[in-house]
């Protein structure tokens, strides 16, 4: 597992007083409202201010006082020690954990190892196989149980086979 989680991307500058849009890679903007502080590039930054929109949220970070400082810090990605991050909730879990993860069929089948997750109104799961990177959309009816403890996602053979993309 890993210690440090991804919890989102700085988008772009917001206004001129040094705000930033991100993107969360949580389940909601809200569970930013609770935190005090994330890291940048290993170093930690004080939030100062939270708003959310309607697929963001809008940080105020300390030394951020303008457009400029803002700018600079466009694509870096926010991350926060684990023990600090939202809890999931039951039956809930961090992309982090499921990378590296076996793919199996419900037969048991190996068909990949999970490589990335891009996250989207469905996420797609991109695997490796036999060398090559083939995906599907992590769908319900295609996936019928994550056991994040045992490193693997169960599939329906059947459904994998008419969505995957190789």
């Amino acid at each position: 597992m890993q210690n440090n989680l991804t919890i989102g991307i700085i988008v772009k500058p917001q206004g001129i007083r040094g705000e930033v849009k991100v993107k969360p890679y949580t389940d909601g903007a809200e569970s930013f409202q609770g935190l005090k502080r994330v890291f940048l590039d290993g170093e930690e930054v004080k939030i100062l201010s939270v708003r959310l929109g309607a697929d963001a949220v809008y940080l105020g970070l300390k030394g951020v006082p303008d457009r400029n400082a803002a700018e600079r810090l466009r694509g870096k990605e926010l991350t926060l020690p684990r023990e600090e991050a939202p809890d999931p909730g039951a039956g809930r879990y961090y992309i982090a954990d499921l990378l590296g993860a076996e793919v199996v069929s419900e037969e048991g089948e190996l068909l990949g190892v999970l490589k990335e997750i891009r996250p989207a109104a469905t996420d797609i799961y991109f695997l490796e196989r036999e060398g090559k990177e083939v995906l599907f959309p992590a769908v319900k009816g295609v996936v019928t149980d994550i056991d994040v403890a045992a490193g693997r996602i169960t599939v329906c053979k059947k459904r994998f086979d008419e969505v995957v993309v190789e």
